[in-house]
């Protein structure tokens, strides 16, 4: 799997990835699923294309640090220099959001918020946004805080599926 991951062929990457992910999801064994997330996080350098980190790293990373408590993976992630590692922590945070779990969203989105790649602007609102889907207040709470630190795009992407009205509000604020 390894020699997939490391290949300089995106489909070979994105074989080893889906994978992980099966033999993740299908093992009952914890230090199986351990083992897999150690060697996952070894291989960030491997996940360096936006499909590969969307494919594989909701449903390993995500998933492990929900249930076994490991945010603290997740905040090292989105600490790191690297674009990856910023993207990984972001996708893997999706799954605490569909677990209607928002605690770890605003701090992961403030490691993110002023990083220099529109692409993480973009990343940030879509996060926000899935979260106000969850829990339009959360959303509402957390405007009220950070509107004026945002980035317009990551204002404009979490504003999507708001009340019109709101909308308008925050964006007026920018």
């Amino acid at each position: 799997m390894k020699n997939l991951l490391n290949s300089d062929i995106h489909e070979c990457r994105l074989t080893a990835l889906l994978m992980l992910v099966l033999k993740y999801e299908k093992s009952k064994d914890e230090q199986i699923r351990k083992d897999i997330i150690d060697f996952y996080l070894a291989q960030t350098s491997q996940i360096n294309n936006w499909d590969l980190v969307d494919t594989s790293c909701y449903k390993i990373l995500g998933h492990y640090c929900f249930h076994q408590k490991r945010e603290e993976l997740l905040f090292e992630l989105a600490d790191s220099d690297d674009l990856w590692e910023k993207r990984i922590a972001i996708v893997s945070t999706m799954y605490f959001i569909k677990q209607k779990s928002f605690s770890i969203v605003p701090e992961i989105v403030l490691k993110n918020l002023n990083h220099s790649h529109d692409l993480m602007h973009k990343a940030n609102g879509w996060m926000l946004r899935e979260m106000g889907k969850m829990d339009e207040e959360k959303l509402i709470e957390f405007l009220d805080e950070y509107t004026l630190q945002m980035p317009r795009t990551t204002l404009r992407y979490a504003l999507e599926k708001i009340d019109p009205i709101l909308k308008d509000y925050y964006m007026k604020l920018k």
